[in-house]
């Protein structure tokens, strides 16, 4: 099998909310499509490992909000590399409640879904649950995040419990030289000279061992030290 053609497909980058009771979470989801216009359903695609899971099955209900391509590394950082088991990553993020109950992350998305589960398919690691849009909304302007955007853009990488995972280390750009990039042990993420960390004040052209050891990555937060020579 070729999965050369499974790289192609296209996908975005969605923060997908869901809970009950006081307890919420978030995480990057890529995997959701409109399934039918009338009426308006949904599917997405979790991982059965993650927090979020647990939340959505026990609540039924789902909030897709739909990232801007400005949306900085470490925001898709906070709700892609982090647990909700570990993290309240909804604090200090800008949201409101919407019609399902579920909170709504506004910060960097131009727009929201909110949906009830109407059915699941076992997807192996993945549970594929099936959405009724309940209610739906713009919530700022920009150019919607692809995840083609985010991974030559912006530099990012997926997170293992991601469905596009294998698939992305079988794509992986050809690298640098040994000495001329570093790669996160935590998460992936490559630093690379020539473009640098504009977002976090570090300018394109500027060696690795130049930046600021109070750095940290811009996906998941590690410190300088777990980052390693990308040989």
């Amino acid at each position: 099998m070729n999965r050369a053609a499974l790289h192609q497909i296209s996908y975005g980058v969605y923060i997908v909310t869901s809970g009950k009771d006081g307890k919420f979470n978030g995480q990057i989801a890529n995997s959701i499509v409109q399934v039918t216009s009338r009426p308006a359903t949904l599917a997405i695609c979790i991982n059965k490992e993650n927090y979020t899971h647990a939340l959505i099955r026990e609540s039924g209900k789902f909030v897709v909000s739909i990232l801007s391509e400005a949306a900085p590394m470490a925001f898709i950082g906070l709700f892609g590399f982090k647990s909700g088991r570990d993290v309240d990553k909804l604090k200090g993020v800008k949201s409101k409640t919407g019609a399902t109950g579920v909170p709504i992350v506004l910060d960097h998305a131009l727009g929201f879904i909110e949906a009830e589960v109407a059915g699941e398919l076992d997807g192996g690691t993945h549970t594929i649950f099936l959405g009724n849009v309940v209610e739906a909304d713009l919530a700022g302007e920009g150019t919607p995040m692809t995840y083609a955007y985010y991974q030559n853009v912006k530099g990012g990488k997926s997170p293992k419990s991601a469905p596009t995972y294998e698939a992305d280390a079988a794509a992986a750009k050809p690298k640098a030289p040994a000495a001329a990039r570093y790669v996160c042990s935590i998460c992936g993420y490559v630093y690379d000279p020539a473009e640098g960390d504009p977002d976090n004040g570090i300018a394109a052209g500027t060696r690795f061992e130049d930046v600021p050891d109070s750095w940290t990555c811009p996906v998941c937060g590690a410190e300088k030290k777990m980052f390693e020579v990308d040989r």
